[in-house]
């Protein structure tokens, strides 16, 4: 299993594509947003409207208490066959292109793709993961900037701070199958055993980084779909960044694209080879930096 999980590993996608300097945002320049918020989106036409709606609420009425607040949604369109990048650009339309950008991929990458390219393409001190279903509600992310505040101070100014959902597992549970329940706790397990200790919620999409330690963890990443939250933390505690887990409120929301079998299969795949993969060598941490 080391030997093909050795062999088979793949270097980071579109490596040149993301260091390459020009006129567009780059996270590799200095910041000019407080705030960035990275929404990746696959066929979300239907659900992308009630967050787009809460979070651009919030984050205007908060410019206008603060006017030294700035921020941008970034919406990450990942190769989707509905019109889920015509939604997004209303919202551009509406706000105006400096506070609302849609990046389009041709193809599906998976969310970890897309948040990535989301992430690379910021401007802000920090950023913000947000799933386009709306599930968290987008005011908790005090929440999350009182961790990240808490973590104080940030070696060479990195630090993160998850959303979690754990302590509302066991109202949760009571709504699920026995087999979705094993599946949670084996999945919950693996990640235990294999790679994140601490972090009881990896997968809740809700987590706000610093810039630097965007620049480090993303730059690393390798894994592109499900299981890309766990290889982020995973990445973080190695370079011994700081993380915070903190309860957010959360919703389930009608319409999820995972698939409780096979994409719980595919994650678990996915946590054995990030461990194996790293621990022979195949993939690395460095600091990544632009020529």
């Amino acid at each position: 299993i080391c030997a093909i999980a050795h062999v088979t590993a793949k270097t980071m996608p579109h490596k040149d594509a993301e260091c390459r300097k020009g006129s567009a945002p780059n996270i590799h320049d200095p910041a000019t947003r407080e705030l960035s918020v990275v929404v990746p989106s696959y066929n979300e036409e239907n659900r992308l409207p009630l967050m787009m709606d809460e979070a651009l609420d919030y984050l205007e009425k908060r410019q206008k208490r603060d006017p030294s607040f700035t921020y941008e949604v970034i919406v990450v369109n990942d190769g989707s066959k509905d019109q889920t990048a015509k939604v997004a650009k209303e919202y551009c339309k509406k706000y105006g292109s400096d506070k609302v950008r849609v990046i389009s991929l041709e193809k599906n990458r998976g969310k970890g793709g897309a948040v990535r390219t989301g992430v690379f393409s910021s401007r802000g001190k920090k950023i913000l993961m947000a799933d386009a279903d709306g599930a968290t509600k987008f005011a908790d992310i005090e929440k999350v900037e009182e961790g990240l505040k808490n973590l104080q101070p940030w070696p060479k100014g990195m630090a993160i701070s998850c959303g979690s959902r754990a302590h509302l597992e066991k109202d949760s549970i009571a709504k699920r199958s026995y087999f979705r329940t094993l599946l949670m706790y084996g999945f919950h397990f693996l990640v235990w055993f294999l790679c994140v200790k601490k972090i009881r919620d990896t997968q809740c999409g809700f987590k706000l980084l610093t810039r630097e330690a965007a620049l480090q963890t993303f730059s690393n990443l390798h894994i592109e779909r499900w299981a890309f939250d766990v290889e982020l933390l995973y990445i973080a505690q190695r370079l011994k960044i700081p993380i915070a887990e903190v309860a957010v409120n959360w919703t389930e929301i009608e319409g999820s694209k995972l698939v409780p079998f096979w994409s719980w299969l595919q994650m678990g795949r996915d946590l054995l080879f990030i461990r194996l993969r790293y621990m022979t060598g195949a993939w690395k941490l460095e600091e990544k930096k632009c020529n």
